[in-house]
């Protein structure tokens, strides 16, 4: 009875507990809302490109500027984004997301002319940046290792959300082409968001970076609902930083492994955009007009892919802990590729009418259906587990900047290679580049799936094959660890 009143002491409370996931989830979720600003400014160009077309007499050259530019402030955006993170913290640079946001909301909201949409346009995307590089790795940092899989893919479905709402907004507005309300809109959201960031604590550990132990334990404690789990984790993220003092590009050139997860995190970045989700959901109303729909239809089309990008990532948010990060890639892939195939052979066969109509819809549904349940959450997931913690800014950082440079070149050009290869030979281009993505997926990508973040550092220190980073360390002291409380075995 005497040794047993101790180990029941360390059974951690279930309601702290429950309350601990609840503090997780609401704080990941105020970070998830960089991803729902994210996604409305990247996708509400879509039913506004016609309209702003007229009015700003901009021809075909000129709308892909228009679209691409965000990408390429986007990409500058990521890498400003490393120094902001670091000294700043990730709460602070979505602060500052949300400054720059408001800023290109009004600058593209009231733009007189094309010069001043771009540099509009410029303004949301080094937004965008600072988000995408700082709310996936905040949300990576604050969440324990059995839910951080689910919860980066809820921020990837807050961004097919923010998609969503704006080419719903688009499609009720554009019978009357009120394109300045479609983008002045957003300020509206940007304001929550702002606001919800001065709401947030600061990462863990950010704060243990910085020397902030009693912040960090409280933070921890906060998430996590018991004091022992906070110390026992924060312990082992003061051990991971003593291993990995030094900077990023120290670990680069000394760490043969850091290389591999740095370049494999580039090349999932790189083909996600080359999958071709975003230039599809950028031009779609274009490549529907082409194909003979309503300037009206064209939009309330890509407002329904919007709705299924949305609707497969809630299903990758169920599957993704549960079957894994591979498999899911894999069929994603296979998906995209087989209907993307099919899709330039209608286009090909100059196939016309109503069975014609119906089956390019069909196929452009599935093929997002496709990429949302693997392509599109898998990336951002992946590039925050994979990556050390001395690496990791560096590398996510270097991974988002592939991610919106490779969306700026394809979106800056899609329609002059379509004009010179025709429209069946650029999807039949995008889909070897879903080919290609899934080899990438079967060799060189590894399961996570509840695996810590330092057990997963320690393995890409040890060099071991891509493949086998996701592996769970073997404990070195076993037989103490069969003996120890539940509530410590857990920690």
């Amino acid at each position: 009875m005497e040794t047993a009143a101790p180990e029941a002491s360390c059974q951690p409370d279930p309601e702290n507990l429950r309350q601990g996931r609840q503090n997780a989830f609401l704080f990941a979720g105020a970070a998830g809302l960089a991803g729902l600003m994210f996604g409305l400014d990247t996708g509400v160009i879509a039913g506004a490109l016609k309209f702003m077309g007229v009015d700003l007499h901009a021809d075909d050259r000129a709308q892909e500027w228009i679209v691409s530019s965000l990408m390429l402030g986007a990409a500058g955006g990521s890498l400003l984004a490393i120094p902001v993170s670091k000294y700043r913290g990730r709460r602070g640079a979505m602060f500052y997301a949300g400054l720059l946001f408001l800023l290109g909301t009004a600058l593209c909201s009231f733009a007189p002319s094309i010069a001043v949409m771009i540099a509009g346009r410029v303004f949301l995307g080094i937004g965008v940046g600072f988000a995408s590089f700082s709310a996936p790795l905040y949300i990576a940092e604050i969440t324990e290792k059995s839910r951080r899989g689910k919860m980066i893919s809820i921020y990837q479905l807050v961004i097919t959300g923010g998609m969503l709402l704006a080419l719903l907004s688009d499609s009720l507005l554009s019978y009357g082409g009120h394109w300045r309300w479609m983008l002045g809109i957003l300020a509206v959201p940007t304001v929550f968001f702002i606001l919800a960031t001065t709401q947030v604590p600061y990462s863990p550990r950010w704060l243990a970076m910085q020397g902030r132990r009693h912040e960090a334990h409280g933070v921890l404690q906060k998430v996590r609902g018991s004091r022992q789990r906070a110390t026992e984790e924060l312990n082992r993220i003061e051990q991971n930083l003593k291993k990995t003092r030094g900077s990023g590009l120290a670990l680069l050139k000394s760490s043969p492994g850091f290389r591999k997860t740095f370049i494999l995190g580039i090349l999932l970045q790189m083909f996600q955009q080359l999958a071709g989700i975003n230039i599809l959901l950028y031009y779609a109303p274009h490549i529907l007009e082409h194909l003979h729909f309503s300037a009206q239809a064209a939009v309330w089309c890509t407002t329904l892919l919007g709705l299924a990008n949305m609707a497969a990532t809630g299903v990758a948010i169920l599957l993704i802990d549960r079957w894994g990060r591979r498999p899911l890639l894999l069929t994603s892939t296979l998906i995209a590729t087989i209907s993307l195939t099919l899709f330039g052979l209608l286009l090909y066969m100059h196939a016309s009418g109503s069975f014609a109509s119906i089956a390019v819809v069909t196929l452009l549904v599935i093929f997002t259906l496709g990429f949302a349940t693997g392509e599109g959450p898998i990336p951002w997931t992946m590039c925050t587990e994979i990556q050390p913690l001395q690496g990791r800014g560096l590398a996510i950082a270097c991974s988002t900047f592939a991610n919106w440079i490779t969306n700026w070149l394809i979106s800056n050009v899609f329609l002059s290679v379509m004009s010179v290869i025709g429209d069946f030979g650029i999807f039949w281009t995008l889909a070897c580049f879903n080919a290609v993505f899934f080899l990438i997926g079967y060799f060189l990508v590894p399961e996570t799936k509840g695996c810590s973040l330092e057990d997963i550092e320690q393995n890409v220190k040890a060099n071991l094959p891509l493949r086998d980073i996701g592996q769970p360390r073997p404990s070195t002291d076993a037989r103490p660890q069969q003996t120890m409380p539940l509530g410590m075995q857990k920690g």
